[in-house]
């Protein structure tokens, strides 16, 4: 598996963004869903990574804005059939490592409280639970979480 930053208006990493979203309205009403546009992920204060095999499919990706005072994991997925092979545990770790030598201190993330494997993940990479952060309300649908990186 290859993880690199890459743009994310390639067709397969398209494709990959329309599973995370059709699979985010399976769970979640819109208004509580807090997704970025392909045109918001290709800002410059975005790194967005994705994770590939040897054939050059792409298995999932992430993003992490960079603020201010913080870094908010953005549009992580990982496709079911790459579940389970630590591909979700490494991107996230190149999402962190990529924030760190950014300059970024503390990594935050908006989840939700119906995707127990991701929430699992976050927990087992050291992100705990906080209050809401940024332009979020406080959503009974909202899991809110930090981690400080970067010594």
């Amino acid at each position: 598996m290859q993880i690199a930053r890459e743009t994310p208006d390639q067709p397969d990493v398209i494709a990959l963004i329309a599973e995370l979203d059709a699979y985010q309205d399976s769970l979640y009403p819109p208004e509580s869903r807090h997704a970025l546009d392909l045109t918001s992920l290709k800002q410059d204060n975005v790194l967005f990574y994705v994770a590939r095999n040897d054939a050059r499919v792409a298995l999932g990706c992430g993003a992490v804005v960079l603020g201010d005072t913080y870094g908010e994991i953005k549009r992580m997925y990982v496709s079911p059939a790459s579940r389970g092979q630590g591909v979700a545990r490494r991107l996230l770790q190149v999402l962190e490592a990529a924030a760190a030598a950014a300059g970024c201190r503390l990594l935050t993330l908006e989840t939700g409280p119906y995707q127990p494997e991701a929430l699992g993940l976050y927990a087992a990479l050291g992100f705990e639970r906080c209050g809401p952060f940024g332009g979020y309300a406080d959503d009974p649908l909202s899991v809110f979480m930090q981690k400080a990186i970067g010594g």
